[in-house]
């Protein structure tokens, strides 16, 4: 070999190591600033993270309305390092250092390194991983087994051997006991191996049936669980998708579109879907079908939960998983063709990081929040302590046997903050049967004779509150500063004798009508 041709190998080998090397900084970097911020952080855990530390605190197979991972994710965490929030919320953002990892890894074995670099790039600071990375979430959990089982299955397409099958396997496995939307998953999986040769050759053998056998092992028990429990989380995904009523939203639908230009970015989406055309026009001329890949594991989300949204709602995160391979996607467009891609890719990494370090400024002051007019998007996470020390003053004081609070959030908030009340905590159920984990396992008793002072945070089920108790008389209020000049407000009553009302659909019906009346009257 000559001299010219060790320097061409050697520019040819360090290339690709500089953009590995240069993806683990960022990601190592990025990861120790919002860790850095969340210790600093003054916010309360949102209602949903409260809820979550609730279930850490009894350890199962599934709850109410998730599989058990981020329980076991967050007992994990507080067994190390305490019981404040930011143990709490740590995790996730080592969730997010683990997916931007697998996308690193995942775009140089598809393309190049730099694609890897670019997509976890794009992926950890995009506005919606800002925000993510300052709570506890599901999304957080899945989207690593998500990103490394498809890493596992890129590896699988190109030959890796029985230790990748079996990583697949567990990733799959894992991603189920995260969260449902995992489903996707295994929709773009089946889409691959009807259209992509590689991923059909890969599943269809020995290694595919493992990584199937492994999945299949690790959700049985959650799918056990959920028999001996009436299939309640199951049940609760079925409810969340509405499908009563009026079928055709079309504002629905276009608040989830315009939600995903701000959660990704408004350039990265476009490019996004100018890809996701430009692959169904040319869908084998792709790069050995590298972005057919990863549109099959991106498009369909996009469309279950939009064609979700349209028929009734979806929020924002509900299509998240999307953005794996949609980042990946989205590297490949911008780093590929003319110069002026490169610019809209730096251009829209700049945007969105500077969103980012206003948000996360925005997070950890509040008089900046109220200088900027923001301090609303944070009201859900301020005042808790506040909330739950004037709770305490008040069940304390008044020797009462039980509080009754008629609105979950409030609920686990209180379990949460409230370790200064003294009474017991007890959920007042609105419906017939269980609507949330706090109505599932802490029911105010049929009967229960006790003093109790009940919190209410729901003024128009006031009346409904009022006639499931013998005796319901005011007791106060209570009003919290949130932020911005506005209050979280309480009414408080002094409540004994429950004998809850049938909810019989003439009681349903009945309400309904109050309600109308009480609305053109003015009353509510």
């Amino acid at each position: 070999m000559t001299d010219s041709e060790t320097m061409t190998d050697s520019r040819q080998t360090s290339g690709p190591d500089i953009w590995l090397k240069a993806g683990f900084v960022f990601i190592a970097a990025i990861t120790v600033f919002r860790i850095v911020a969340l210790a600093i952080s003054p916010v309360d855990l949102y209602p949903d993270e409260a809820q979550y530390w609730v279930w850490s605190q009894s350890l199962d197979w599934g709850y109410f309305s998730k599989p058990p991972l981020i329980a076991w994710v967050i007992s994990a965490s507080t067994s190390l390092f305490g019981l404040s929030d930011f143990a709490i919320r740590l995790p996730s953002n080592v969730f997010h250092a683990f997916t931007g990892l697998f996308l690193l890894l995942a775009g140089s074995r598809l393309s190049v390194p730099r694609i890897g670099f670019w997509a976890a790039v794009i992926y950890l600071t995009m506005p919606g991983a800002w925000l993510s990375a300052g709570i506890i979430s599901t999304d957080a959990i899945l989207l690593t087994f998500w990103s490394g089982a498809f890493y596992a299955l890129v590896r699988l397409r190109q030959g890796a051997g029985w230790a990748t099958a079996i990583g697949l396997g567990l990733a799959v496995g894992l991603g189920f006991l995260a969260k449902y939307a995992m489903i996707y998953f295994v929709i773009g999986l089946g889409l691959a191996i009807a259209l992509d040769p590689p991923a059909r050759r890969a599943m269809l053998s020995l290694k595919g049936l493992a990584a199937t056998v492994i999945t299949v092992v690790f959700l049985l028990p959650n799918i056990l669980w959920n028999a001996a429990n009436d299939f309640a989380t199951v049940q609760h995904t079925a409810d969340n998708a509405n499908w009563g009523g009026d079928l055709i939203h079309l504002g629905e639908l276009a608040d989830f579109i315009g939600s995903q230009f701000i959660g990704y970015g408004p350039a990265l989406f476009g490019t996004l879907l100018a890809g996701f055309w430009l692959a169904l026009k040319r869908p084998l001329a792709m790069d050995g079908n590298t972005r057919l890949l990863l549109v099959l594991f991106s498009l369909p989300i996009l469309l279950v939960v939009s064609t979700q949204a349209f028929i009734s709602r979806a929020h924002a995160n509900w299509a998240a998983a999307a953005y794996i391979a949609a980042s990946l996607l989205v590297a490949v467009l911008l780093l590929s063709g003319r110069p002026w891609r490169r610019y809209v890719l730096y251009g829209s990494v700049a945007l969105s990081c500077a969103i980012g370090l206003v948000f996360t400024s925005v997070a950890l002051s509040p008089p900046l929040a109220e200088t900027l007019g923001l301090s609303n998007a944070f009201k859900r996470v301020r005042g808790w302590e506040e909330t739950a020390d004037a709770v305490a003053d008040a069940a304390n004081a008044g020797a009462y046997d039980g509080v009754v609070f008629d609105d979950r959030n409030v609920f686990h908030e209180m379990q949460r903050y409230g370790g200064a009340i003294e009474p017991e905590l007890f959920m007042w159920q609105r419906f017939a049967s269980p609507h949330n984990h706090a109505d599932e396992t802490w029911p105010l008793p049929a009967g229960y004779e006790g003093r109790l002072l009940v919190v209410s945070h729901r003024p128009l089920d006031t009346h409904r509150l009022r006639e499931d108790f013998l005796s319901f008389e005011p007791a106060g209020e209570i009003a919290i500063p949130v932020g911005g000049g506005r209050l979280r407000v309480f009414t408080l009553w002094q409540a004994q004798g429950h004998d809850r009302v049938e909810r019989s659909e003439a009681y349903e019906q009945r309400w309904m009508e109050e309600d109308a009346r009480r609305t053109a009257a003015g009353e509510n």
